[in-house]
C-alpha cells in the first residue's frame, strides 16, 4: 500500500528542523521519499495544498478507560475527584464499557492529529483496552493499573502484588510487539499513594529484568506528597530513586510540586516527564516547573491526562496552555512555539523510547503523520512569524484534515476510518449509563 501527499508545506522536526513546500511518499508502513516527487504515483494521492504536514502528535499520558467519564468530575482536587468519582467508576467497568471507552478515546485522539499515546488503563478488564487500540489503529504504550493500597479504594481495585504483576506480565508476553511494534506494554503502578512498597520495587525488578518501561504519576498534588512523605519518609522522586525506578525507562506524569534535588535528579536520570497543563489546572493542582527543567536538560512531553480531569482530548489545547502559562512567571520568552511543538512530537518519542521511528519526518522513518488545514478563519491572514506560532496559537483539533498511522489512512477529511463512527457513540451512551448504575453515579 502506497500513499502520496503533494504540494504540502512539511514541517519536518528534523535535526535541522527544515519547513518547506514538497512532497511526502508511503510505501508499506514507513516513509520512501520525501521531496519533489512529481514522477512518482501512489495507490491513494492527497493533494495537501495549504495544509501542513507534519508528526503525528504524540500524547506521553492519558487514560482511554476514563474517557466515557468526561465531565462527571468537575470541580474536585485530585484525591477527591479520585476517591469521589473515578475510582468508582473505575470499579464498576465491564468488559464493554472499557472497551468502549478506549475506543472513544481513540476516536477523539485520532480526529485531533495524535497518533500515538502513552496510556493507563485500570485494574480490570485490561485486555479490552488493548482490543479496542488493536481495532483503532493507534500506536500505543500501556497497560493495567497497579493499586494494592490505599484508603477509600473500591474492593474491585484491590489486587495483591502477586495477582497484580503475574497478570501485567501475562499481558506483556501477549501484547508487546503486536503488529510489528505498534502496540507495546508498560508496567502502570497508578502512584504511591495506592501502591505498596513491596509492589513498586517488583515492578522496579520486572522493568529491570524486562526491559519494561514504567508509566505513573507524581507529585501532580500537595495532599498526595504529604501522604507519601508520611507512609515512604520521602518525598516523591527521591523516594522512586531510591526503589531504582529513575531511569530513561520511567515517564512520570505532572512532576508540578518539585524541589531542586528532585529536579536535578529526573534531568540527569533521564526520566521522561509528562506535562499535563489542562488537568493540572481544572484539578487545581498547581503548574509545573517546566522551563526550568528544561534548562536542567530534563526530557519533556506532553498529555491530555484522562478526559474526566480536563474534558478535552486536544494536543492543541496542551500546547497553548503549555507555551501561555508559563509567561507570567517566567517571562513571554521561556516557552517559545517550536519548544512546545517538539515537546509534542519530539518528546513524546522519546518517553516512548522510539525517537529513531517516529517523532519527525525523514526518509525510512514510520510512517505517522498528520495534515492540518490552515484555510480556517482563525488562521487568517496567513502572515505568522513561523508554521510553529500557527500551530501552538492558531490551530485547532477541527483542522485536522488527516491522520496516519504506521501507513495506514485512519481518519480522512474528518471521517474515521478504522472504527464505525454510529455504533461506537450510541454503544459508549449505554455503556456510561449501565457503569454509573453500578457505581450509584448520576
Amino acid at each position: 500500500m502506497s500513499i502520496l501527499i503533494k504540494n504540502a508545506t512539511i514541517v519536518t522536526m528534523n535535526e535541522n528542523r527544515d519547513v518547506f513546500c514538497g512532497d511526502l511518499l508511503i510505501e508499506n508502513d514507513r516513509i520512501s521519499r520525501i521531496g519533489k516527487l512529481d514522477w512518482y504515483t501512489a495507490d491513494t494521492v492527497i493533494d495537501a495544498d495549504n495544509q501542513l504536514l507534519l508528526p503525528g502528535f504524540v500524547q506521553s499520558h492519558v487514560h482511554l478507560c476514563q474517557v466515557l467519564f468526561r465531565g462527571m468530575a468537575d470541580d474536585l482536587e485530585l484525591l477527591d475527584w479520585l476517591k469521589q468519582r473515578i475510582w468508582p467508576l473505575e470499579a464498576s467497568h465491564d468488559e464493554e464499557s472499557l472497551y468502549y471507552s478506549s475506543l472513544l478515546g481513540c476516536a477523539d485522539l485520532l480526529r485531533g492529529g495524535t497518533t500515538s499515546i502513552i496510556d493507563m488503563a485500570t485494574v480490570n478488564h485490561t485486555e479490552y483496552v488493548f482490543t479496542a487500540v488493536k481495532q483503532a489503529g493507534i500506536r500505543y504504550l500501556g497497560g493495567k493499573c497497579l493499586m494494592d493500597h490505599g484508603d477509600d479504594v473500591p474492593p474491585p481495585l484491590l489486587d495483591t502484588p502477586e495477582r497484580a504483576l503475574q497478570e501485567s506480565l501475562e499481558l506483556y508476553q501477549r501484547w508487546n510487539n503486536y503488529d510489528n511494534g505498534r502496540i507495546r506494554y508498560a508496567l502502570c503502578p497508578r502512584f504511591a499513594v495506592s501502591c505498596s512498597d513491596t509492589l513498586l520495587r517488583e515492578a522496579a525488578s520486572l522493568s529491570q529484568q524486562y526491559q519494561i518501561p514504567v508509566h505513573t504519576h507524581a507529585s501532580e498534588n500537595q495532599g498526595e506528597i504529604e501522604l507519601v512523605e508520611k507512609e515512604r519518609g520521602m518525598r516523591n522522586v527521591i523516594y522512586l530513586n531510591s526503589l531504582g525506578l529513575c531511569n530513561d525507562r520511567l515517564i512520570l506524569a505532572h512532576c508540578i510540586h518539585l524541589n531542586t534535588d528532585e529536579m536535578r535528579l529526573l534531568a540527569e536520570s533521564r526520566s521522561n516527564i509528562v506535562h499535563c497543563p489542562s488537568a493540572n489546572l481544572k484539578l487545581g493542582s498547581g503548574i509545573a516547573p517546566i522551563p526550568p527543567l528544561l534548562d536542567m536538560g530534563a526530557r519533556v512531553s506532553l498529555g491530555a491526562d484522562g478526559a474526566p480531569c480536563n474534558n478535552n482530548l486536544s494536543m492543541f489545547m496542551e500546547m497553548r496552555l503549555a507555551a501561555l502559562i508559563q509567561k507570567p512567571f517566567h517571562g513571554p520568552q521561556s516557552m517559545p512555539a517550536q519548544t512546545v511543538v517538539e515537546m509534542a512530537t519530539l518528546g513524546g518519542a522519546r518517553a516512548m523510547g522510539l525517537e529513531h521511528e517516529i517523532g519527525s519526518l525523514a526518509e525510512g522513518k514510520k510512517a505517522d503523520m498528520v495534515l492540518i488545514s490552515l484555510d480556517g478563519w482563525h488562521t487568517r491572514p496567513q502572515n505568522a512569524a513561523s508554521v510553529y506560532s500557527q500551530l501552538v496559537y492558531q490551530a485547532q483539533a477541527s483542522d485536522v484534515t488527516a491522520t496516519i498511522v504506521n501507513g495506514h489512512l485512519l481518519m480522512k477529511d474528518g471521517h474515521l476510518l478504522s472504527i464505525d463512527e454510529k455504533k461506537l457513540k450510541s454503544a459508549a451512551e449505554a455503556s456510561l449509563q449501565r457503569v454509573c448504575r453500578r457505581a450509584g453515579l448520576s
